[in-house]
């Protein structure tokens, strides 16, 4: 089977296609003035070692030479070449806060955006390490499936928003479950990086430990927000106001860094504040690479062989005979009468 790497320089064959019809019009005219000019036995007398097919076989030999290094240039492929790839890394899922509290902008811009800054410079600094990501605000919900496309991942992160989740408030301890469900190979080293404001979190926050720690995941936990805290804002078809409690009261959402401590703490992890993005991606990324590395996937990749070489070399092979070719004629080929010049 054939491919071709670069197929523009295809309409470099209208170029070949013009080259050729000049040829021939270009031979009607010579041998039209010719009989013009004097009658085919006159003009044998006249010019003797004058060959009437070398100038054709020339061209020819530049037309074929120009079809070559325009197929050489798109480079054509044929067959295949199996090889084995094996990919060393961790599997990481990013567990990340889409609750109303993220819209608070005691850290700028907000909350969400700061998440979304450092999770993307994060996935940025990863090698072939295998990523998924849950949101989770009253519930937990599946985004993206463990993957080795990052590019993927940032476009799924990208989409993130606080309305993705009717139900609110923040429940890290069913995000740790859900997101505990991703690791499927029971041989590479588990990450799993929650990034919250760590507020407003369930019962069972022990038992969810509990179940990251039976699989071996060791949870990196980032605050996001300050504890000073902020209000958190609601866009209304007045503009902007903020949410308010029952007694009328502008609520004040504040960073809960106890609780993200804990959970890094008892699974073997780290807490990290995320107010400097680039001071904590690159303590992240130093952390994660003392994480032993293993091979987790193994595939077999069929490639196709670029075949160029052949066809350039075979252009320069034609220009190299076409310098020994001239137009007048051959004596030795003369006697053999090939073209059928002597009457």
């Amino acid at each position: 089977m054939w491919e071709f790497d670069d197929k523009k320089y295809f309409f470099l064959f209208i170029a070949v296609i013009l080259i050729c019809l000049l040829v021939v019009w270009e031979v009607l005219w010579k041998r039209k003035a010719q009989k013009t000019f004097a009658t085919p036995k006159a003009l044998e007398i006249l010019a003797p070692n004058k060959s009437t097919n070398k100038p054709i076989i020339k061209a020819g030999i530049y037309i074929l030479a120009l079809i070559s290094i325009i197929i050489g240039l798109s480079n054509p492929k044929i067959g295949t070449r199996v090889v084995t790839v094996k990919r060393q890394g961790i599997d990481i899922v990013f567990t990340l806060d889409v609750s109303k509290s993220m819209l608070a902008q005691d850290m700028a811009p907000d909350r969400l955006a700061k998440m979304k800054q450092i999770t993307s410079q994060l996935i940025n600094h990863l090698g072939p390490d295998r990523i998924g990501i849950v949101g989770y605000a009253g519930s937990a919900f599946p985004m993206l499936p463990i993957t080795t496309d990052h590019y993927a991942a940032k476009m799924y992160l990208q989409t993130m928003n606080t309305d993705m989740v009717s139900s609110q408030g923040t429940a890290i301890e069913e995000a740790i479950q859900v997101a505990s469900n991703y690791f499927d190979n029971p041989r590479t080293s588990k990450v799993m990086i929650l990034i919250s404001d760590g507020e407003d979190h369930g019962a069972d926050m022990n038992a969810a430990i509990e179940i990251a720690k039976s699989k071996n995941i060791k949870i990196i936990t980032i605050g996001v927000g300050t504890e000073a805290g902020g209000p958190i804002p609601i866009r209304t078809s007045k503009g902007i106001e903020y949410k308010k409690d029952w007694d009328d009261e502008v609520v004040i959402t504040k960073l809960d860094p106890n609780t993200l401590k804990h959970i890094a703490q008892a699974t073997g992890g780290k807490y990290y504040y995320g107010s400097n993005t680039k001071e904590t991606v690159d303590l992240i990324v130093n952390e994660l690479n003392k994480i032993e590395k293993t091979d987790f996937e193994s595939q077999q990749i069929a490639e196709f062989q670029s075949q160029f070489q052949w066809f350039l070399g075979f252009a320069f092979l034609l220009l190299f005979i076409d310098l020994f070719i001239l137009e007048r004629k051959t004596s030795w080929i003369k006697k053999l009468n090939l073209f059928n010049e002597k009457a």
